[in-house]
């Protein structure tokens, strides 16, 4: 199921999770992130789009988002996440991704000052990165070489870095916490409105949005042991933090969030013991 050869090199996507492949004439024969056990292939079976059939029936939207831009798809598609641009006075940078890049957006993003970086929590929100990089002129995507992967389209943009931490300016740093992936990652954004965690679902935002769980697997239900959970824990330990944004609209803790952070961990343990 899915576009039929285009004659053409496309970088065909992910119908399932929207992570976009190198270009080729003929759509893969397998995606290796819905394969994997902590995603599933569609039931109807692996299939694929093109930019354009996407852009054809899909748009953009830009909204507000507890403060910060955010960049969704809508209708939904694939796995549904949004993107958030973290706004600083060293440089703008856009954590996580989705699989559409709109001229609106791109001119939104250059009227506050252009994009620095690009940086992503996880491959599920892999998406269109390369098409956003050079959508502003190829800046660097910053993705934890623990999870190199699992990157489907490679590009020169793409800096696989190592380690713990990494600064992207004085007010964003990089933390690996591990977890869902080997090389989660979450942003730590140091602001005047209160120090924030962009967390993709590496800390999961609960419904009741005062606390957070931890997967191993969200779709197929394969929790964190407790050895990964603690792991997070004493990497988010000496940062501090009032906020921390989820990786869908309107899924965050606005206030008090290391606090709920810590409640949440015991919580959990305690859960799985």
């Amino acid at each position: 199921m899915g576009p039929r050869k285009t004659g053409r090199p496309t970088c065909f996507l992910c119908m399932q999770c929207g992570v976009q492949f190198t270009a080729a004439a003929a759509p893969p024969q397998h995606c290796p992130i819905c394969e994997d056990e902590r995603q599933y292939v569609r039931w109807e079976g692996q299939a694929w789009i093109t930019p354009e059939e996407l852009a054809a029936g899909h748009r953009v939207v830009m909204k507000d988002d507890a403060g910060v831009l955010a960049f969704g798809i809508e209708p939904r598609f694939a796995i549904g996440q949004r993107a958030l641009l973290a706004h600083t006075p060293h440089g703008h940078v856009l954590w996580d991704c989705i699989s559409m890049v709109s001229d609106e957006a791109v001119t939104e993003i250059n009227r506050r000052g252009g994009l620095a970086a690009i940086a992503i929590s996880h491959c599920h929100y892999y998406s269109a990165m390369v098409e956003w990089s050079e959508a502003f002129g190829g800046v660097p995507i910053y993705l934890h070489a623990d999870d190199r992967n699992w990157i489907m389209r490679p590009h020169p943009a793409v800096i696989s870095w190592e380690g713990e931490t990494r600064a992207l300016n004085p007010s964003l740093t990089l933390i690996r916490c591990g977890g869902h992936f080997a090389g989660g990652q979450v942003l730590h954004w140091k602001r005047d409105s209160g120090d924030a965690i962009l967390a993709g679902d590496i800390l999961q935002v609960t419904p009741t949005r005062r606390d957070v769980s931890f997967m191993y697997s969200y779709p197929n239900y394969i929790p964190l042991n407790a050895a990964r959970v603690l792991r997070i824990a004493s990497a988010l330990e000496p940062f501090a933090f009032d906020h921390i944004y989820g990786a869908w609209w309107n899924q965050n803790v606005i206030g008090d969030a290391k606090t709920a952070f810590a409640r949440s961990v015991a919580r959990y343990l305690a859960a799985i013991a």
